[in-house]
């Protein structure tokens, strides 16, 4: 058996790894060294000048003598005698070197470790009653603006956690000074930016949710994350892993679960969130809330006004729910009566499992103490009685009669421009309307196996009956027009997941659609186009543009942040904008016996008769804003109807 040869260590280097085990320790070892170090360096200093007699009495005073020169130059001038002034010339630079250098080093560097430490926010926070954001997204910052900029909802919600102070904390990946300076930055938030608390850490790690102080929260939000395609971990396996971990510490600390919004991609993985966590939740699908809106976009070109607005924080009108303490025992149509700059939409009626949505409902309907009053007003200020404010004269509004949608879609040709993770739940969202699909052409880069790996994975059979795919690049000229956009009805340009960034994904887009405008400049017949976008700060760059706009994040953020203010609102919405039941759609002024001149009173009492609510006007010619919508007039506002001009209208279907 052959022997291996075995090198001896040398003691030098023995040392050198023990000093070295020492030094990786960290500040007090480092120090301990350096200390260590001084004291042998004074005791030979002092051993050195004790032949001399002189000054010393004994060795002690040698030693003592040797560390006050190593530590403090000044006394260099007292000492005589060429040995001794040559000791302590060696004991004085070594002090530079060893007690000033090393000792400051150590020090300076611990000091800027901890300062980093304290950055990226590893310490757990001790607030109560706060609001808490699982991840740093594209939709975080309009998120945080939303809760900062909803004063008055934001103040009920504080009442009713008595608490008198919004303090939100967000769990990001690596929290830094960069993320600061972007909230410092965003509209919304600006000086605000002192309420946010930044913590870093993954919602998928215990230890960060117990550093966010999840369980004493009054809300936790988890929007949701991006990854690659193909990745094993998705957004919505992190969403049920938070879930899981945060029940798990209440559990283990016996502490009731806060109230948690969640959102996820697959609307599938509903039953799975709802199993994880047992306390009180609310999910927002993400996919199946875009996928209806452009559907519903569809169905009535100009809609995204409308959503823009009452799903987008602003000046505009947002929708309210508020609760029925106060209104107790009032008619619908009397409270209409009593809140002029408020336009009543129906009520939530408590049932033995969750709300009854009750919207278009008759102005005879008398509310109860538990009941939901749903409003729309352009702040939360006014859905409160006004004693001041005139009292409008009472409508009187029947039972909703229910019409049938047309068949918009039969028929109905729609290019896809691009893949996302978007296009099975958009599909899934055109079957729903039942009979009467569209034509679907879709166009992408991704191989079209992979495109149809996805759409079998969603759903077993086809989602829609008559769709084809094309593989080919719409950024490239001749592939686009060798498409002949201008045959279909609707375009959609769908925004990209699979680039790195927002920004990117939005350049594509936005380079895709002015190629787009050019090949339709000289079409004889204009189809409607949609665009998405995943970036909020790219909404402002195109001007003039002729497209119906829809940024994603904005819209989540805003759904988000709303219910996790008034949870009832996720029913609200999902009754709008889905198949069935209330629907806003447009309505022609030919279609009711308007008079001439009439002003949006007189329009609420006739479209009253047909059991319709009046929410607005669609101006054919946009303003000076480029603007078409004007939502929630003043009632004696005269409408001075233009030919093209359409009704907005809240119905049933």
């Amino acid at each position: 058996m052959k022997k291996t040869a075995v090198l001896p260590f040398r003691v030098v280097d023995r040392v050198k790894f023990i000093v070295e085990r020492q030094l990786v320790k960290g500040a007090g070892f480092q120090l301990l060294v350096v200390g260590i170090f001084i004291g042998l360096i004074s005791l030979v200093g002092g051993l050195l000048v004790v032949p001399q007699g002189g000054d010393f009495d004994d060795p002690g005073s040698a030693v003592w003598w040797a560390f006050l020169r190593l530590t403090d130059p000044g006394y260099l001038g007292d000492d005589v005698g060429t040995w001794q002034r040559f000791v302590s010339t060696l004991l004085t630079i070594s002090g530079y070197v060893v007690f000033m250098g090393t000792l400051v080093a150590i020090l300076t560097r611990w000091l800027i470790a901890k300062m980093a430490d304290l950055e990226r926010g590893l310490t757990p926070v001790t607030l109560k009653k706060h609001v808490v954001v699982l991840g740093w997204t594209s939709q975080t910052l309009p998120l945080l603006s939303e809760l900062l900029g909803s004063s008055g909802r934001m103040r009920r919600f504080l009442e009713k956690h008595d608490t008198h102070r919004l303090n939100l904390v967000v769990l990001s990946e690596e929290a830094s000074a960069e993320q600061v300076h972007e909230l410092r930055n965003e509209p919304g938030i600006g000086r605000r930016a002192r309420q946010i608390i930044l913590r870093s850490g993954s919602a998928i790690q215990p230890e960060a949710l117990h550093r966010v102080a999840c369980l004493d929260a009054a809300a936790v939000i988890v929007p949701s994350a991006v990854y690659e395609a193909g990745s094993l971990i998705t957004s919505d396996v992190e969403t049920v892993k938070a879930l899981l971990s945060i029940a798990a510490q209440a559990r283990q600390y016996q502490a009731p679960l806060p109230f948690v919004v969640a959102e996820i991609q697959d609307i599938r993985k509903l039953p799975v969130v709802e199993r994880a966590y047992p306390g009180p939740i609310e999910v927002v699908a993400g996919n199946a809330t875009i996928s209806r809106l452009m559907v519903q976009n569809v169905l009535h070109p100009g809609l995204s006004e409308v959503y823009n607005e009452l799903l987008t924080a602003g000046e505009d009108n947002e929708i309210y729910v508020r609760g029925g303490e106060s209104m107790a025992g009032l008619s619908l149509g009397e409270l209409a009566s009593e809140r002029p700059g408020v336009i009543i939409l129906g009520l939530l009626r408590r049932r033995e499992q969750g709300w009854d949505v009750q919207l278009a409902a008759p102005s005879a309907t008398r509310i109860d103490a538990e009941d939901r009053v749903v409003m729309m007003a352009r702040d939360y200020s006014e859905t409160d009685a006004d004693p001041k404010a005139p009292v409008l004269p009472e409508i009187g509004r029947g039972e909703a009669k229910r019409s049938v949608r047309a068949h918009k879609l039969e028929g109905r040709r729609i290019l896809l421009l691009g893949w996302n993770r978007r296009v099975p739940s958009l599909m899934a969202e055109f079957s729903s309307y039942g009979p009467g699909q569209p034509v679907l052409d879709i166009v992408s880069v991704v191989p079209i196996s992979e495109r149809e790996h996805a759409l079998n994975r969603y759903a077993t059979g086809k989602l829609l009956e008559d769709y084809s795919h094309i593989e080919a690049d719409y950024m490239v000229e001749d592939e686009l027009r060798r498409i002949n956009p201008a045959s279909y009805d609707t375009i959609i340009l769908l925004s990209s997941d699979r680039l790195a960034s927002g920004e990117e994904a939005d350049a594509r887009t936005m380079v895709g659609y002015l190629q787009l405008e050019d090949i339709l400049a000289a079409a004889p017949q204009r189809p409607q186009l949609i665009m998405e976008l995943s970036d909020p700060d790219n909404r402002h760059l195109l001007y003039d543009h002729q497209s119906e706009m829809l940024i994603s994040p904005m819209i989540l953020s805003h759904i988000l942040a709303q219910v996790a203010l008034r949870r009832e609102l996720r029913m609200v919405l999902d009754e709008l904008f889905t198949v069935g039941g209330a629907e806003i759609r447009f309505q022609e002024p030919g279609d009711y016996p308007l008079p001439a001149s009439a002003d949006f009173h007189v329009l609420e009492k006739i479209l009253a008769v047909e059991g319709e609510v009046a929410l607005g006007v669609f101006r054919a010619a946009a303003d000076a804003r480029g603007r078409h919508l004007v939502m929630n007039p003043p009632r004696r506002q005269y409408l001075e109807l233009q030919p093209g001009d359409r009704l907005v209208v809240l119905c049933q279907t």
